[in-house]
């Protein structure tokens, strides 16, 4: 299998890995009835300008602003993905906060609401196994972007953006919760969803499947080689 995969209106993707069954989980019986689904895990690469649509115009705007904001296009941005219609800046950990600063308060990118941040874990991608996805939306010039910030497994500090987005606070304790990631100068992260003491990040593609001790009285989890197979 060739290392690039491309398609119509996509962009180019490096291929990091391929996965077997619905959710890619190994040593257990298969309980989605797609067993013998394969599929690629692919990385987008940085996509070439023109971007098309509005884009080009955030990412001037962006790199022309970002200076007043204590950094600078080289500090911050990594690589920008254009798939489906859609703009993703893949920015640089340290930078995030300008970032979204700059998104903020520049004229001519106004973006006034972030919807939240989501986790995604990719076990297979060597120190960038965790990433963090952000979505923002511009009311002024009815646009929309994406963040994504990258950062490993050994080392999963991101840097909060609740001083500039205070909606965010409940966002990142449930990414932190369910992957694991630090937010690092988030004013109270916490779990949210789980017991303060549980063991673990749920969301993970390394957790468990089944067996996990439940706290509800009289209620088990099969482990995955008891529950019926498709196999």
């Amino acid at each position: 299998m060739s290392d690039d995969v491309v398609k119509a209106g996509l962009p180019l993707l490096q291929v990091t890995t391929v996965r077997e069954g619905m959710f890619g989980a190994s040593g257990s019986g298969d309980t989605s009835g797609f067993g013998g689904l394969v599929s690629v895990v692919p990385v987008p690469v940085a996509s070439a300008q023109p971007y098309g649509s509005y884009f080009d115009e955030i990412y001037a705007e962006l790199v022309a602003a970002l200076p007043t904001f204590n950094s600078s296009a080289e500090k911050a941005i990594e690589k920008i993905v254009i798939a489906h219609d859609e703009m993703t800046i893949y920015v640089h950990p340290s930078e995030l906060v300008a970032v979204a600063r700059t998104l903020r308060d520049e004229p001519g990118l106004r973006f006034e609401l972030c919807l939240g941040v989501s986790g995604v874990h990719y076990p297979n991608q060597t120190g960038a196994e965790l990433h963090a996805v952000y979505h923002f939306r511009s009311i002024t010039h009815n646009r929309r972007v994406r963040l994504e910030v990258v950062a490993a497994d050994s080392h999963p500090h991101i840097p909060s953006i609740v001083s500039v987005y205070p909606t965010n606070d409940w966002h990142e304790r449930e990414t932190f919760d369910f992957f694991g990631l630090i937010f690092d100068g988030h004013p109270h992260l916490t779990r949210i969803q789980m017991p303060d003491d549980w063991q673990g990040h749920p969301q993970r593609k390394d957790y468990p499947l089944g067996g996990i001790p439940v706290e509800y009285k009289g209620a088990t989890v099969p482990a995955p080689d008891e529950r019926r197979s498709y196999n």
